[in-house]
């Protein structure tokens, strides 16, 4: 590692065991390094593809078949994903008791799986993980839904007759309002607003740092593209997440 990049990494860990309230804020570059491929980047999921709208979902079955087919194809890829070394640094934080909480843009369910909280993590795009009706708003394990598709139900229905769908926020469908709410508050009471592996370039989503650093957050972010808030930044480190993150928690770690 770059040696500024150390020096970096020993001011944030010196914020983030100063600071009462550290917030951490994942996207979908935390999860590439557990083989979880993006969607927007070339042989990224939308280049190989097309995304059906929410507004598609509801009213074609045919849009509803390709779109299940489309999720049991990522499912696939995600039940042999494991957290990397990223996940398991915030973990080991949250541990600690230096984490508020990890507001995701990512759908993966993997920072639950590193050992951090449910209560904790707050999903703006949902979870893929999880089946949603949309008449009743059931929710059920994505793998029962995975059986009916592999056994000749293209496009599952609810026992009320609803239609199933992942439990993932679509093209033209609106952010779950909870999570949001909370996502929002989080960001303007925090001390600390470490962004990680975002572009930040998603909205709403993509203002909750600004939030923070307008309530007087220190703001970090760990990314190796460039984000429209790198100039807001107190501490910008251009590396992969995992190397970053699992030398900031050692660093605290020794230091306590």
């Amino acid at each position: 590692m770059a040696p500024e990049y150390e020096s970096q990494i020993g001011e944030l860990a010196r914020i983030i065991s100063r600071a009462g309230k550290n917030v951490f804020f994942t996207g979908a570059g935390i999860s590439t390094e557990s083989g979880i491929p993006d969607y927007r980047s070339s042989g990224g999921i939308w280049e190989r593809h097309r995304p059906v709208n929410f507004q598609e979902f509801m009213s074609s079955h045919e849009a509803r078949v390709v779109y299940w087919r489309q999720k049991v194809e990522l499912y696939r890829q995600l039940q042999f994903t494991r957290p990397n070394a990223a996940h398991l640094a915030i973990a080991r934080l949250c541990s600690r008791g230096l984490v508020e909480a990890v507001i995701t843009q990512n759908i993966d369910g993997l920072h639950q799986a590193s050992g951090v909280p449910d209560e904790q993590v707050i999903e703006l795009h949902g979870n893929s993980l999880r089946v949603r009706c949309m008449s009743c708003g059931e929710v059920s394990p994505f793998p029962d839904a995975v059986r009916r598709v592999e056994s000749g139900d293209e496009a599952p229905q609810c026992r009320c007759g609803g239609f199933l769908k992942p439990d993932t926020v679509s093209f033209g469908q609106a952010m779950p309002e909870k999570a949001l709410g909370r996502a929002v508050e989080l960001s303007r009471s925090a001390d600390c607003f470490i962004v990680v592996g975002s572009t930040l370039v998603v909205q709403p989503a993509a203002h909750l740092p600004r939030y923070a650093k307008q309530a007087g957050a220190r703001l970090a972010i760990v990314t190796l593209s460039e984000t429209p808030l790198d100039h807001l930044a107190d501490v910008r480190i251009s590396c992969r997440a995992g190397e970053v993150l699992q030398a900031l928690a050692d660093a605290i770690e020794s230091g306590q």
